[in-house]
């Protein structure tokens, strides 16, 4: 195992690197990947907050991340009623949510202004690709947010195939050759069933191969490694020959974390695949506790909830420690990976989540998903200046 230097050695490089957006050396990286960094990351959450704090950008003269939401009469997008791959945990509107401020809100960064979405452009520019969201429901609720989106700006009459299954559900516009893919995994490694019960193994991706050959991977994980009680779903944590009952969250995040890093740079074919990891999504419970339970009393949090918890970003968030774990990854990576830095756009939307309008047979509430349409449109618009800037 690699030896790993004065911690304060690392975070200084981290935070150096990062701010000018540069790529960690290749000792650094291989001892980022032994875990030398853990530490690390968690004195940076705690220390340099004003450092990390700051969303990637799509351009060097702005970021992307750091703005308000302002009015806009001619949003939403997109009629939720009118998207035939909306499900009903996400259709708020059906659910009978009768408030509408949250629909008609659009984020415009302090920097630049966010090129208008054409979804008809997208769709030509993408003709003949794969789009695939590797990830939680929260992948899945960007996964439908762009397919509504493109499948309102295709011309009438649009020929639209949609299939749905576990794990891989897709909406295809069979005019432009062009596949919108969910692959449900709900933390990029695997979760096995053996004779002692389900396995979360930190060092397997079995299923990755599935992922090859896609054009834009967007991949996300977070929210599935902090439950507790009746929402884990798994028994033993195992890494190598060694399986364990539990361990810090964080620390077993960054191992799982790490096994994607590693398949990516080993995998990915950069001359075809762009990378998109999506930043974390924030949600709006009472505690901790509150979320891992599952079913959240309808109260508190985000209930009855209708406004923003302000308009706009400071622009000196503290991060996450799982943001940091994230940031610290990517840039230990050789291969380019774009970070959709959501969290701090998103912690404003108190107002946007499903709360108690998540359907029939939901349970309690919803602070960690959002609406449809809403927030996530707002991702898919800044994914797809990235994407522009990035061509």
């Amino acid at each position: 195992m690699a030896s790993c230097p004065p911690y304060a050695f690392v975070v200084s490089h981290l935070v150096d690197t990062m701010a000018k957006g540069l790529a960690l050396s290749s000792s650094l990286r291989a001892r980022f990947r032994h875990g030398c960094a853990l530490m690390a990351v968690a004195l940076l959450a705690a220390a340099v907050p004003s450092a990390l704090g700051r969303g990637s950008s799509a351009a060097a003269s702005c970021d992307l991340f750091q703005g308000r939401w302002v009015a806009d009469a001619s949003y939403p997008m997109y009629d939720a009623s009118s998207c035939p791959f909306v499900p009903d945990v996400f259709d708020c509107r059906r659910n009978g949510r009768p408030d509408s401020t949250y629909l008609k809100l659009r984020w415009s960064p302090s920097g630049c202004r966010l090129p208008m979405f054409d979804g008809l452009d997208f769709l030509q520019r993408w003709r003949g690709k794969t789009v695939m969201f590797v990830g939680d429901s929260l992948s899945m609720n960007q996964w439908v947010s762009l397919a509504c989106m493109l499948h309102a700006a295709a011309p009438d009459p649009a020929r639209v195939s949609f299939s749905k299954g576990d794990p891989v559900s897709s909406v295809r516009f069979e005019d432009y050759d062009l596949s919108v893919v969910l692959y449900f995994s709900r933390f990029l490694v695997d979760v096995v069933e053996e004779d002692g019960g389900r396995v979360l193994k930190l060092d397997s991706m079995q299923a990755a191969s599935s992922w090859l050959g896609a054009h834009l991977l967007v991949f996300n994980t977070w929210h599935w490694w902090t439950y507790r009680g009746a929402s884990q779903v798994w028994d033993y944590m195992q890494e190598g020959n060694r399986t364990y009952r539990d361990m810090d969250r964080l620390a077993s995040f960054s191992k799982g974390l790490s096994t994607w890093a590693s398949w990516v740079d080993a995998n990915v074919d950069t001359a075809l695949t762009r990378v998109v990891y999506q930043g974390v999504s924030p949600s709006h419970y009472m505690s901790k506790e509150q979320e891992s339970d599952g079913a959240a009393p309808a109260s508190g949090g985000c209930f009855q909830q209708t406004r923003p918890l302000q308009v706009a970003t400071d622009g000196d968030e503290a991060a996450f420690p799982e943001q940091v774990v994230v940031r610290g990854m990517i840039a230990s990576m050789s291969t380019p990976v774009s970070l959709l830095d959501v969290t701090a756009l998103s912690q404003l939307r108190i107002d946007a989540h499903p709360s108690v309008y998540g359907g029939p047979g939901r349970d309690g509430m919803d602070c960690t998903h959002w609406c449809i349409a809403g927030l996530p449109d707002a991702w898919n618009h800044i994914l797809y200046a990235m994407l522009l800037d990035q061509r």
